[in-house]
């Protein structure tokens, strides 16, 4: 049997932004998008179903790593030609909502193929991938692309993605659309996230299943970054969400010097844009998207801490008690660390 490998490195830098669903990682990218030399956000499903399958065990170490180095080779090589890149006008990923738009439109024009390697070489662009709930089995990630990548983590206080969480498991499950690795268990098909604790996700509701998850994931998270504190050394970067929407300087100046990169002409507008900083975390764009997904607008007349009270006592309604003291004592443990508010 051969072993895969891809010892070129064809793309010279990656920065990869991840969290739970709601995080904010869409806020973020666009405003990474915006730094001189970063492209363009892509999704990055593929090195997704990558780790996820060789987590399984059904991936050698070699086989994920190699295919994750063919993916950000590949992707960064189309993104310099503007092949497969999004032109659909609404989506969150299109170059209509990237801030250096005209750039992919002319790339469209000029020339391609054989002029793409010294193209890469001479610009030396920041390919910019965003993942879902990926850190846990990130470690396939941290050793294809070694230094060239860094690694953003975007967390956020749990009630505000058990909206989104929730719709997914009302709307996604069992969907076509939901284009996910899941695992045979009995007969019915489970997704990912419910390895381990797969009749305890059988038996609950959507919003407990949400809980469930946040929980079972963010334990995994922290394993994660304990057990592989060696391998994503200088690499990974936390944000927390509400601490970067009041206050990012800090965090911008953070990725920039670990990227190697400044602002570019273009990211004081795009944050403006994602209304960042902003007084009110909750204070976001109300795209479509965003309120198929379970966003809403800030409870008039409420402060921060009273609207966190109220939402508490939407969940308490909705699930049994060992499921609510779950959520709560995640979102206790969040915000002593993260989120002090009055």
């Amino acid at each position: 049997m051969q072993t895969p490998v891809r010892k070129h490195e064809f793309c010279p830098q990656v920065v990869v932004v991840d969290g739970f669903p709601g995080c904010g990682k869409t806020m973020l990218s666009p405003i990474l998008a915006s730094l001189k030399r970063v492209e363009i956000a892509n999704y990055a499903f593929e090195i997704e179903f990558n780790c996820r399958i060789k987590e399984f065990g059904h991936m050698t170490n070699e086989a994920a790593v190699a295919m994750t180095r063919m993916h950000v080779d590949h992707r960064i090589y189309n993104n310099m030609m503007s092949r497969d890149v999004n032109f659909r006008f609404n989506d969150l990923s299109s170059v209509f909502n990237t801030p250096n738009r005209f750039r992919y439109f002319k790339r469209l024009f000029a020339s391609g193929d054989e002029s793409i390697p010294a193209k890469i070489e001479n610009l030396n662009p920041i390919l910019n991938l965003t993942t879902h709930d990926l850190i846990q089995v990130s470690g396939t990630i941290f050793e294809a692309l070694g230094d060239r990548l860094t690694f953003i983590n975007v967390i956020r206080h749990p009630l505000f993605m058990l909206v989104q969480q929730t719709l997914n498991m009302e709307r996604l499950l069992g969907n076509p659309r939901d284009i996910q690795v899941c695992f045979d268990y009995g007969g019915t098909e489970l997704p990912y996230f419910a390895n381990g604790w797969e009749e305890l996700f059988i038996k609950s509701n959507s919003v407990e299943r949400a809980i469930y998850s946040l929980f079972f994931q963010s334990r995994k998270r922290a394993e994660f970054l304990t057990d592989c504190s060696h391998l994503i050394k200088h690499k990974f970067i936390e944000i927390p969400f509400e601490l970067f929407v009041k206050s990012p300087q800090s965090f911008m100046e953070l990725i920039c010097s670990q990227l190697g990169t400044t602002f570019g002409q273009f990211t004081k507008r795009e944050m403006k844009r994602q209304k960042v900083p902003r007084e009110n975390t909750v204070d976001g764009l109300p795209l479509e998207i965003y309120k198929r997904c379970g966003w809403v607008d800030q409870i008039e007349g409420l402060s921060e801490r009273d609207e966190i009270n109220v939402r508490k006592e939407w969940v308490e309604g909705q699930v049994n008690s060992s499921s609510n003291k779950i959520f709560l004592d995640l979102c206790n443990d969040y915000e002593k660390v993260f989120w002090k508010m009055p």
